[in-house]
């Protein structure tokens, strides 16, 4: 994007005629302006964005996609990002210098052919949120996040830091955007439950970096105390201006495909803030016209950390929907899906009420299975993390179940870039994952300098190397 002094012109529109606003959700009375320092209603339910429809209803559906589809990866500043270019049905308060953006969104929506013909899917495709700036997903909320923190500031609101608990990608991306925007950060992370490659980098763009002795959950109450201070404000997902952002994941997925919807999207489950931001973008274009077809939305949990799961099957089994109250949070064993090792959501509310709304599925993979299932991907020119493989694994069981047909459209979202979890990969390839026997490692093969011998060792690998489809 061209920095603010070389705006072009061509799409912009006057954003400050829409308004957006906090509201409970289980529909208390109440509302607050998104400057606010407010994460719940007084009476303790989670708040959502509300946006003002009526307004948005003013331009048309064909309206919407054509200066949705002019701004897309343009040079015009904010709106070249994939959160920006949704300006309007994002954050409309933020004036476009206090926008904080790097380039988050506009991802690529990979066609997996070789993988999907291994399970049997003819239309499977993985959204590559990994690939934005920090490596994972968190960048579309935290754009909105800390911009919100940015404009609240020159409001003179008396911020003096954002903070958060994280299992390594929420703490990169608002580290990164803090450093960006200049405004301190506190990260809280478990001790020894994150990758190397995510405790470097809050640590690389200067955020101030406590390393807890406790689980996620256990910074989650932490930062939490930490956070009555409203003057260091909070950045986690029940901060419901982070869904804003990440929301635009289903917005973009529908604009990759034309307007057109897929029938199933699959998605790794942690703190939950994912699965009910998605399926509230996919709300948004239903209600604004864009679309006019409702998918099918499954949250994927780690078996060694599956609270949503157990609701879910109790739910099942007594031939009713998944309410909150067949909820119990647990406590999380330790799982190769770090990210997602949580066992006690804050997100809970809404996830419930977006797997009803979407005819929601919530299944679980074990940690052979995920492992093997990053593996099988990586070999057809993926290089997923753990928890993307815990949805792929999840989408093998639906598919071997014929829940998910093999002419359906399907949607994986990968949350987070393999980079991050080398050592994953590594120890799976030299058969070194506690409780793992890969099913599929590639080990380097060791030979000696000499050519001919070299020639000829490189002839016997080739002729066994066989089908890497098997």
């Amino acid at each position: 994007m061209l920095p603010r002094h070389a705006r072009g012109g061509g799409v912009t529109i006057a954003v400050m005629q829409y308004r957006a606003w906090f509201a409970a959700v289980d529909g208390s009375a109440g509302t607050w302006p998104l400057s606010e320092v407010i994460y719940r209603h007084p009476e303790g339910s989670l708040l959502e964005v509300v946006h003002d429809l009526t307004a948005l209803r003013r331009r048309s559906a064909p309206q919407w996609k054509r200066l949705f589809e002019d701004r897309y990866h343009g040079t015009q500043w904010p709106y070249g990002s994939g959160v920006w270019g949704k300006k309007e049905w994002v954050q409309p308060h933020i004036a476009d210098e206090n926008v904080v953006s790097l380039l988050e969104g506009g991802t690529n929506l990979f066609w997996a052919e070789r993988y999907g013909a291994q399970l049997g899917l003819s239309d499977l495709w993985i959204k590559q949120c990994g690939t934005s700036h920090t490596g994972s997903f968190k960048d579309l909320g935290m754009t909105v996040l800390v911009s919100s923190v940015k404009q609240m500031i020159a409001d003179g609101a008396p911020i003096r830091a954002m903070a958060c608990a994280s299992t390594g990608d929420t703490s990169a991306a608002l580290a990164a955007y803090g450093a960006a925007a200049g405004i301190p950060v506190l990260v809280l992370l478990p001790r020894a439950k994150v990758s190397a490659a995510q405790l470097v980098q809050p640590m690389a763009n200067g955020a101030h970096v406590c390393s807890l002795d406790t689980d996620f959950d256990g910074c989650m109450r932490v930062v939490q105390r930490l956070t009555e201070d409203p003057t260091i404000y909070l950045a986690n997902s029940m901060n419901s201006l982070r869904v804003e952002g990440q929301k635009t994941i289903s917005i973009e997925i529908a604009q990759q495909f034309d307007w057109e919807v897929p029938d199933w999207v699959l998605v790794p489950g942690g703190n939950l803030g994912n699965v009910s931001a998605i399926a509230k973008g996919f709300t948004q274009l239903l209600e604004l016209g864009l679309i006019s077809k409702k998918l099918r939305l499954v949250c994927c949990q780690a078996e060694r950390a599956n609270p949503l799961y157990r609701a879910y099957r109790r739910a099942v089994d007594a031939g009713r929907s998944l309410t909150e109250d067949d909820f119990e949070p647990q406590t999380a064993e330790r799982t190769l899906a770090s990210a997602i090792q949580i066992g006690d959501p804050v997100s809970l509310p809404k996830a419930v009420r977006a797997l009803v709304e979407y005819d929601g599925v919530v299944e679980q993979a074990s940690e052979v299975e995920l492992a093997d299932a990053v593996a099988q991907a990586d070999r057809t020119g993926m290089f997923n993390c753990p928890h993307t493989g815990v949805a792929l694994a999840c989408l093998r069981k639906l598919v071997d179940a014929r829940q998910i047909g093999p002419r359906d459209r399907v949607v994986v979202v990968s949350t987070a870039h393999g980079l991050k979890f080398t050592e994953f990969k590594t120890r799976y390839h030299e058969q070194a994952l506690d409780g793992v026997t890969s099913a599929i490692p590639n080990r380097p093969v060791e030979m000696s300098g000499d050519p001919d011998q070299v020639l000829g060792e490189l002839h016997r690998v080739l002729d066994g190397a066989g089908s890497q489809d098997a």
